[in-house]
Order: C-alpha cells, then structure tokens, then sequence
C-alpha cells in the first residue's frame, strides 16, 4: 500500500484560534487577528513579567492566570506599564486571559500598538490549557489522505485499501446495512493524536457520500439515519483487499503479526484475497470479532500451535514408552 507524505500545518492564525472550542472572546477589537501562531504548546510569562527574557518563547500563546493578573496588581502602575511592555516589545502573536480577567485599558493600549491580540475566556486556568492545547495540538498533528473507505466494524475502525475498482465501496455499503456505522468511502483523512493513536474521518466535502460504480453517489446519513455514521474514529486495523492469485501462498493460520506503518504508527494489517462469490462482509466482521479477541488475550492460531505442541508432545511420550516396553519384552525373551 502505497502511504503518501504527510502535511502538517506552518502556522495557525489568532482568527481560527477564535473559532475554536476555548470560547474566547477578544478585548483589543479586531488588533492581531491575523498574527501566526507557530507552535502548539501554550507558555505562562511569569519570568518575562519578572524581567528575565532570556528563554521566553514569545511565538507562542500566552497564557494569562490568575498568578499573572495578582502578580501584575502588586506592582505600581508605572512597574505594572513597564513589565507589560517587556512582553509586548517581542513578536507575541496573543495573549489569552482565563477566568474572564480583563487587561486595565493602558495595558490594552499598549497591546494594540504592537498588534498583539488579547482574548479573555470564561474557563479556569487548567480548563483553558486543557482544552486550548488540545484544539492546537490537532491544528498542529500530521495529516494525510489515503485512497480507502473507512468503517466502524464492531467498535473496530476499519480501513479498507485496494486499488480502484475492487470493491471497496460496495464492502462499506453492505457493512452499512448489516448495521455498521460508516466514517469515510474513497478518501479518508487520518490525523496523528499523541504518539500511538491515528484518527480518520472523511473530507468536508465528501463527508458521508458513497459511490457506486453503475449507480452514483448515496448519501449514507439520509438513506440509512443517523445512526449508520460516525464523524471520526480511531484506525485500529487495516484490510488490504487483493484479486485472488493461484500461484500467491497466502496466510492459512494466521501464525504471523503484519503491520503496516503510517505516520510512524504501526497499524494491525490482513491481507484478504477476494474473488467472485466470496463473502466478503462476513469475513470482514470476522476479522473485526478476531481482533477484539486478540485484543482481550486469546489468539485462536496460538491456541492451535499450542495444543499441538501438546499432542506432538504426548504422542511422542506414548511412542518412545511403547519402544521401552518392546525392548524390556525381547530383553527378558532373551534371558
């Protein structure tokens, strides 16, 4: 399977930050809306107010809690002016103040001369870094598209590959209507979380559309409910489909692990030759159940292996025992 390079976005303006889930609300009109924001962890300026600069990372948000806003009304009004300005004077694209706090209207002047933003939100401190980091931290994650129709199979995010024209699309639809939940036909976007987890959903233009040679496009949402969809899901196992080939020797036990990599995650793979005839949804849903299995402990093919060991083991044990007994028995003829 062909996997193409990833995208990750360069920057994220104030403006989208604004449309995120933080619930923010700007204080310096629209001052700053278009600055960039580089980098997707958040910084608290308690040393940069103090003086010290030296490692202020000034591209990215600043955080302004409670310690910020008491630390800032100890100080004299001249002192207070001049450690704001200390901020200020770098190329800080926001500055984000939680708990509804608000800047005193000279702070605001001097933000606005160095077209900083200033936006106050409603939320704690910890909520705003949870939530604020969490929305930058998918603006920021790795992106790709791959060419496959994406399912929720069971509670298994499964993606279906092969090239175009075998079935992949036809699989997802009788999936749908066996009572699976659909998130993306044709091109299906997966977005790296954290170091171990891919999540897939469908472009916003497609969305839920599915396409079948012969007929055209179905919408899946009005056709089938609500309840046939899913926005995103988790990818957990990847099914490549290939034209059966008599000379291929494929898996018969299931003995191996494949694994395919994306974006450095590697992913559950089976590859499942298909041919006129074949049920193929139903051995879809098999593997889904067999990877719950193995999810939970138990692998069938290790199973096999292991009582076979056993009776390899036993019946070994009963043919060296019987040879024992036939040499004691020509000994003691002997004698």
């Amino acid at each position: 399977m062909h996997v193409p390079t990833a995208v990750r976005k360069e920057f994220v303006t104030v403006r989208e930050l604004l449309d995120g889930p933080v619930h923010l609300r700007p204080l310096t009109d629209d001052i700053g809306f278009d600055n960039h924001i580089t980098d997707k962890s958040l910084h608290r300026p308690q040393l940069a107010l103090t003086g010290f600069t030296e490692l202020f990372t000034y591209y990215r948000v600043q955080l302004f809690g409670n310690t910020e806003f008491y630390y800032l009304k100890s100080l004299s009004e001249e002192a207070r002016r001049a450690a704001f300005q200390t901020i200020c004077s770098f190329n800080v694209p926001v500055i984000v103040c939680a708990n509804d706090h608000e800047l005193d209207s000279e702070l605001l002047a001097i933000a606005k001369e160095h077209n900083v933003a200033v936006l106050t939100t409603p939320f704690d401190t910890t909520k705003t870094i949870f939530v604020l980091s969490e929305f930058l931290d998918d603006q920021f994650a790795e992106q790709i598209t791959l060419h496959g129709s994406f399912v929720d199979v069971y509670g298994i995010g499964m993606l279906f590959v092969g090239d175009s024209g075998i079935g992949k699309s036809e699989i997802a639809l009788d999936l749908v209507e066996r009572g699976h939940r659909l998130v993306a036909d044709d091109a299906t976007m997966l977005t790296k979380k954290r170091e171990s987890v891919l999540m897939g959903t469908g472009s916003s233009l497609v969305k839920h559309l599915v396409e079948i040679r012969g007929l055209g496009l179905i919408d899946v949402r009005q056709m089938f409910g609500v309840r046939a969809i899913r926005f995103q899901k988790r990818l957990e196992l990847i099914v490549e489909l290939e034209d059966y080939n008599e000379i291929h020797e494929y898996d018969r036990l299931g003995m191996g692990e494949s694994t395919l990599e994306i974006l450095g995650v590697s992913i559950p793979s089976v590859k499942l030759p298909i041919f006129p005839g074949k049920n193929v949804t139903v051995i879809s849903e098999t593997i889904a159940l067999n990877h719950l299995l193995k999810t939970y402990g138990y692998n069938a093919a290790q199973e096999f292996a292991q009582n076979l060991q056993k009776h390899l083991t036993a019946k070994t044990t009963s043919t060296t025992t019987q040879d024992l007994r036939s040499v004691t028995y020509f000994q003691s003829d002997d004698e």
